[in-house]
């Protein structure tokens, strides 16, 4: 009994790490669907428009922006999750252990300055940033852009909907602002079981808050991550006052996004190699803490 308790308490475990993937998976291609029946059927609303060859460009043209979108987002997030950011299967390198090395008792081995111990993914990390609960992976040196430019399409998606959604709350308010327009953007739910609005109209205004929930979340997360590469820092490096790998914002950015930063966001397909290995990092100050 306790050999079978264990057995399924381990495939419960290995499903609740996948599940965040599963529900961001979910949310974002809900988002999609909303949307594409947004630009099929909903829009433009004028009868007259529906049928003319500006209706079918325009039509063209969002879709295309749309699952330009999408297909970044789930690339990107796809290769942050299949790529390495740990230590296995790297050299760390020989006897002559310079400033900032320090030895993990965990993994039993030395360690690089701004490598750390994951107690999530129990290895220690490149260059590690923080342990992305949504991806179940650790953010480091070697998937940073990739979560970086993921986190770039999310952001640009949910704007997208966000303002294909605009017509839902141009449509509620256009009698002015009153408590039943208020009441359905706050509370949609209690407005649908209480019978104040229709099935539709509660579809609607729920993605749409939903949506603008979402963009404001990720851009905190976003407009965090970008602040903090300007900075030459990682979340972990956020809150000391020292700042040695601070090499100038283009050259920090160099470092995160690679050689040719300036076009790989466009795609990852795009190769942008990186200045450094993860190991070895130009310095502008000491590494211990000054007494």
């Amino acid at each position: 009994m306790a050999r079978f308790m264990s057995r399924l308490w381990c495939k419960v475990e290995s499903s609740g790490r996948h599940l965040p993937i599963v529900l961001n998976a979910v949310l974002v291609f809900s988002i999609t669907a909303e949307v594409s029946y947004l630009v099929l059927v909903e829009a433009p609303l004028e009868p007259e428009q529906k049928t003319t060859e500006w209706s079918t460009m325009w039509k063209a043209m969002h879709l295309f922006a749309q699952y330009f979108m999408l297909g970044n987002i789930t690339w990107n997030a796809s290769l942050f999750v299949k790529t390495n950011p740990s230590i296995r299967g790297v050299f760390l390198g020989g006897d002559a252990l310079g400033q900032g090395w320090r030895y993990c008792y965990n993994c039993e081995t030395h360690t690089p300055p701004r490598c750390s111990h994951c107690y999530d993914c129990n290895v220690c990390v490149l260059r590690r940033d923080h342990h992305c609960v949504f991806f179940g992976q650790c953010v480091g040196f070697h998937n940073y852009r990739y979560f970086l430019t993921c986190l770039l399409f999310m952001w640009a998606g949910l704007l997208y909907a966000v303002v294909m959604n605009a017509e839902v709350f141009i449509v509620i308010l256009k009698e002015g602002v009153t408590f039943h327009s208020i009441m359905l953007l706050l509370v949609p739910w209690i407005m649908l079981v209480s019978g104040q609005v229709t099935a539709r109209a509660f579809a609607f205004a729920f993605i749409a808050d939903t949506c603008v929930l979402g963009f404001l979340l990720v851009a905190a997360f976003l407009f965090f991550h970008v602040a903090v590469m300007l900075r030459g820092q990682t979340t972990r490096e956020w809150y000391s006052t020292r700042q040695p790998y601070n090499l100038g914002a283009l050259a920090n950015i160099r470092e995160c996004l690679g050689k040719y930063w300036y076009i790989c966001w466009l795609c990852p397909l795009i190769p942008s190699p990186l200045p450094g290995d993860g190991i070895n990092f130009k310095v502008t100050g000491s590494l211990e803490p000054t007494k």
